[in-house]
């Protein structure tokens, strides 16, 4: 690298904000190029799912593909989606390693590697906790994501009594975030009341701020009603913002973790929380080149005028940011829950379809 690289990445936002806050920047991607560029930036950790796996196989089938056909042979018997899997894990075990050494720096905090269990299991917490603790396994720097609905949350409360760090995913709301974090207080408590051994855990617990925006925006327009489209803007910030303050006051273990970028105060209004902040690769390019500045934003409250008329214009909003906004009975049915979940079936039934295409390819 040359000297003026160095310096221009020295003073980056992104460096400037990992070496000068609290708040932790993860790249929301195992792609080990991506990753090995994000931990210049200041990264000290990373996710994996089954959207960014497929998009980070699909882009490397030089390597994915005849990978895929070794693995077939060596496990002849096995469908499509297990070796689908199977690359998923070699995905995130190589992507974990290049996180090990901010992992042994931290004491477990940082460093992590996210891996998301199948979405096909939604439905079953005991097959969720099996995967989880296998997953856990993998390397020592795993955090496991588990969905934040009523069945994910006894998973995650099964989990963490079980020694699995946790990442909540599938949570977009204020309720679903204290409700998670509560699953995780749980699992610890009865961890120290077997006599386990205490560590860090390191668990974090999502808010997809950026789908949430989405599912307001399709809300409203499904419903007809016109708002001034800049305030939706500001919605996943918002809940953000509230679910750090209320983790801070309660003394939760775990961390709010800010992902699904859809703008950059996803990052910028956050700074100064102790929190994670997962940001898509090309969104930290972009932080870098267009300069957004680093400021302590995190007690900054969003203008009061924006969260009444969200309050006021959008009740999907109010059941989003209220701690009581919705039952955990309800999360599974919240529109971005709906949503978010399709996506990863279909990214799942993709993957599979990837490792058909290259097993049988067309005549």
């Amino acid at each position: 690298m040359s000297t003026s690289a160095a310096t221009a990445l020295a003073t980056s936002p992104l460096r400037l904000a990992a070496e000068s806050t609290p708040t932790s920047l993860w790249n929301d991607s195992a792609d080990p190029t991506q990753l090995a560029r994000s931990i210049e930036f200041g990264a000290v950790g990373a996710t994996c799912n089954p959207v960014i796996a497929l998009t980070a196989i699909s882009s490397d089938l030089d390597t994915w593909g005849p990978r895929i056909r070794q693995l077939a042979a060596e496990y002849p018997a096995a469908g499509e989606s297990e070796l689908g899997w199977r690359v998923v894990e070699e995905l995130s075990v190589a992507a974990a390693a290049l996180l090990v050494p901010e992992f042994r720096r931290s004491g477990g905090r940082n460093g992590r590697l996210s891996i998301q269990t199948d979405p096909r299991l939604h439905r079953d917490a005991d097959a969720i906790v099996e995967q989880a603790v296998r997953f856990s396994a993998l390397a020592e720097n795993i955090i496991v994501k588990i969905p934040a609905t009523a069945v994910g949350l006894r998973a995650i409360e099964e989990a963490t009594y079980r020694g699995v760090s946790i990442n909540a995913t599938v949570s977009f709301t204020v309720p679903q975030a204290l409700a998670v974090a509560d699953a995780i207080e749980r699992g610890l408590d009865r961890r120290t009341a077997a006599g386990l051994p205490e560590r860090e855990f390191g668990s974090v617990v999502t808010i997809m701020g950026g789908r949430l925006d989405d599912w307001l925006k399709a809300w409203v327009a499904k419903e007809r009603i016109l708002v001034d489209p800049g305030i939706l803007e500001w919605a996943g910030v918002a809940a953000l913002k509230r679910a750090h303050h209320l983790f801070v006051e309660r003394g939760y273990r775990s961390r709010v973790l800010s992902a699904a970028f859809r703008n950059h105060m996803q990052w910028s209004e956050l700074l100064g929380g102790d929190l994670v902040v997962s940001a898509p690769f090309e969104w930290q390019v972009l932080i870098n080149e267009n300069r957004i500045p680093v400021e302590h934003r995190i007690d900054t409250p969003v203008d009061p005028r924006i969260i009444e008329a969200l309050l006021e214009q959008v009740p999907e909003f109010r059941r989003a940011y209220e701690p009581d906004g919705m039952t955990v009975g309800e999360f599974a049915d919240f529109g971005a829950t709906r949503r978010t979940l399709r996506q990863f079936l279909e990214a799942d039934a993709a993957l599979d379809a990837l490792v058909r295409d290259i097993l049988v390819p067309s005549p």
